[in-house]
């Protein structure tokens, strides 16, 4: 089968029908580009929500997994793999943390930090330190102790009951968190950006706040840096701009540059909260997906890419701030490095403005519901980034409103 109608048939007949994919089958793809199987070309400034950090099929990446995949794929947990101690060398290296594990996603990292909050004060002899703080609009994952968490009830809706002993707050409140942050209290998770929430930037002193708050009573700090880190927001980790050094964060997205890859990073006083037999994962560091890992490192330190998406991402973010200036169509610009997007007017159709773009050949996606998202491989090109605006300015300039109620 070499055409989209009867991919799109067999789909309908086998595929477990939670998504709502696009009309059409995507085959292969090159840096910011892809391809459907009829040979459509498309501009891909979605980054597979902000997972492709070194582009479609960069050949080093390719050929690291190649390699891998003759020499080693998997051992189990009970052995160590060089890979997967490289890997944790390089992470350690480049952040505040001292230990990494690792899994296969950010949902599976998110988990793995909640486990170790409760852990940790367990392990201390705090037993009633079981409460969890998180906040509203805020996502994390959509395993059922993430999904706790996740501050979008959307999303709980028919899983209940999720996790007890959590609350949430609204995001950027510090005040809110002074009154539910107690002597119960094991751990604080937020988002240094809000992703999927809508690319909501904290308010100034909200993340350094969090961090007295939570070292005042004896709480732990956790950053959800799933889609934010690895060079994304401009820096290796957006935590970087607030001078702010949780007590444990979760990775994944752009670790593995398109291979399933997750890793929960951690301060070294957190070294025995989870001790043999606490915690696992089948799959975490196997050979293959931790030499993809170091394959997207060392792209990084050979094309400078964190300092790309920096400068890249500020010509976005000033590209979208014109938009936003001269489309009535849209309320405001925003987000960081590369990672941003438009907030559409509330007349305006958000699905149906992404699928006017979809057929004008550029992919991107929605955050937030209503958050046009923008969040390209970190080796965009200016050309590219202008190319899909240019797009964009001409949906905007007309897009498709809402049918009136």
């Amino acid at each position: 089968m070499t055409d989209n109608a009867s991919l799109l048939e067999l789909a309908r007949e086998v595929a477990y029908p939670n998504y709502r994919p696009a009309p059409f089958v995507l085959t292969r793809g090159r840096g910011c580009r892809v391809e459907d199987v009829e040979g459509r070309s498309f501009l891909d400034l979605s980054g597979g929500i902000a997972v492709l950090s070194v582009g479609h099929c960069h050949p080093k990446l390719a050929a690291a997994i190649a390699e891998q995949a003759a020499r080693l794929m998997h051992v189990s947990n009970l052995f160590y793999n060089d890979r997967a101690i490289e890997l944790a060398a390089e992470i350690t290296r480049r952040t505040p943390f001292d230990r990494v594990f690792f899994a296969n996603s950010g949902s599976e990292a998110n988990e793995a930090m909640l486990k170790l909050a409760r852990h940790h004060h367990f392990g201390r002899g705090d037993k009633e330190r079981v409460e969890l703080v998180g906040t509203l609009q805020s996502f994390h994952g959509r395993t059922l102790g993430s999904l706790s968490l996740t501050g979008q009830t959307k999303y709980h809706e028919g899983m209940e009951p999720l996790l007890g002993g959590v609350k949430l707050v609204p995001y950027g409140d510090l005040d809110a968190m002074r009154e539910v942050v107690g002597d119960k209290t094991a751990a604080v998770l937020v988002e240094p950006l809000q992703a999927e929430g809508g690319l909501v930037v904290p308010p100034k002193g909200y993340l350094e706040g969090l961090r007295e708050l939570t070292r005042e009573r004896g709480a732990l700090l956790l950053f959800d840096e799933v889609q934010t880190g690895y060079g994304r927001t401009g820096t290796f980790l957006a935590q970087e701009q607030y001078g702010v050094v949780p007590d444990a964060c979760s990775l994944a997205k752009g670790i593995g540059g398109g291979f399933p890859l997750g890793a929960m990073a951690v301060t070294e006083k957190l070294a025995g909260a989870l001790p043999p037999g606490t915690h696992a994962s089948t799959f975490g560091g196997n050979p293959l997906a931790c030499a993809a890992g170091l394959a997207v490192l060392r792209i990084f330190d050979d094309e400078g890419l964190v300092e790309h998406a920096a400068r890249a991402g500020e010509h976005l973010g000033a590209s979208l701030r014109d938009l936003a200036e001269r489309h009535e169509s849209v309320i405001e610009a925003r987000g960081r490095g590369l990672l941003r997007g438009l907030l559409l007017a509330d007349d305006v159709d958000p699905m149906a403005t992404l699928v006017a773009l979809r057929e004008r050949g550029l992919l991107i996606t929605l955050a937030g519901g209503r958050v046009l998202r923008i969040s390209p491989p970190l080796n965009v090109t200016r050309e590219e980034l202008d190319e899909g605006l240019a797009l964009v300015d001409t949906v905007l300039a007309d897009p498709p409103r809402k049918a009136a109620s």
